[in-house]
């Protein structure tokens, strides 16, 4: 019998041990958190600027083609951030739990994200991915895991999207791994994008929230609306080496054409010695008109008849990074 109450006072007391430790563990990332935008800010996203991406040719063809006046078009207005370029902004966010009321473990966190009310779920309860064939959607799906105070989630099943928002593509076969941690009223993420089709290695981001205790997401209403008349079947795009804006990120920055052409070479400490050799910046040229894009641009009538229309910036437009 001694023994046994022995035995009872052993098991009773590593129990108790056991049980704060692993709540310790799990720190509270519920509330709501306001966007520092301190790190991974671009917020013009110049045509042209690929600088410290590890992209491949296949990334640069795509891009090199791209126009800002894609966001314009009436089915891109009101598009989402994906979820692994949310946090760029604006990325205000709200985070809250489902919790089962008799085990009382987080089943399932739920993030809100300012822009578009982007809505995703971070599945806690160790079910599986679904099959490669379900459908892709902006917030993908995503299943966690606390690594003692670090939350590990991993996302598939993301629709084909960007990384910048100057063309340069994502695939819908990238996942991508984030690592959720807390100190004290700061929230920092680590997003590590995999995609074969674009990108040569991991692309590494980092985001973090300050805890605001009084701020309240509202809704985000997007009404689409004809911003620029077009002719009828125009397409936002330009063909391979007739994008005249592809060096234009370079003339103002003085940065060597082939650094801003990217690749995960320039994303290195020792490529700062390496710039250093190459051919200097392009001299920066006087505007001047802007060669009409594929389906319409300078000299392309209005629908229905009217002035001429002119070509969008070559920057990405609407304020969106």
């Amino acid at each position: 019998m001694a023994a046994y109450r022995r035995f009872q006072l052993v098991v009773g007391t590593v129990v108790a041990l056991a049980i704060p430790a692993v709540a310790h563990a799990q720190v509270d990332i519920l509330g709501a958190w306001v966007r520092s935008g301190a790190e991974n800010f671009n917020g013009d996203a110049s045509v042209g600027d690929y600088t410290g991406l590890p992209i491949n040719d296949a990334a640069r063809m795509r891009a090199d083609g791209w126009s800002a006046e894609r966001w314009g078009v009436p089915e891109r207005q009101c598009e989402p951030h994906p979820s692994d370029y949310a946090p760029i902004g604006p990325a205000n966010m709200r985070i809250w739990s489902d919790v089962d009321p008799h085990s009382q473990e987080v089943v399932a966190y739920h993030m809100v994200l300012h822009w578009m009310m982007m809505h995703r779920v971070i599945w806690m309860d160790g079910r599986a991915h679904p099959p490669e064939w379900a459908p892709h959607t902006w917030d993908g799906f995503s299943t966690g895991k606390w690594d003692g105070d670090t939350l590990t989630v991993t996302t598939t099943h993301l629709k084909t999207a960007w990384v910048r928002r100057n063309g340069l593509p994502r695939s819908d076969k990238a996942t991508t791994r984030e690592h959720w941690f807390r100190h004290g009223n700061v929230l920092s993420a680590v997003f590590v994008t995999d995609d074969p089709v674009y990108l040569t290695e991991p692309l590494v981001r980092t985001f973090s929230w300050d805890l605001d205790l009084g701020f309240q997401i509202g809704p985000y209403p997007c009404d689409i609306s004809i911003e620029v008349e077009h002719p009828e079947g125009h397409v936002p795009l330009y063909l391979p080496g007739e994008n005249p804006y592809l060096t234009e990120f370079s003339e103002k920055t003085g940065i060597p054409q082939s650094a801003a052409r990217g690749g995960a070479e320039t994303s290195r400490p020792e490529y700062a010695r390496i710039i250093k050799t190459l051919p200097a910046a392009p001299a920066r040229r006087p505007a001047a008109a802007a060669a009409p894009a594929r389906g319409g641009g300078p000299g392309a009538p209005a629908r229905g008849g009217g002035p001429a229309v002119p070509a969008r910036g070559g920057a990405a437009a609407g304020g969106r990074q």
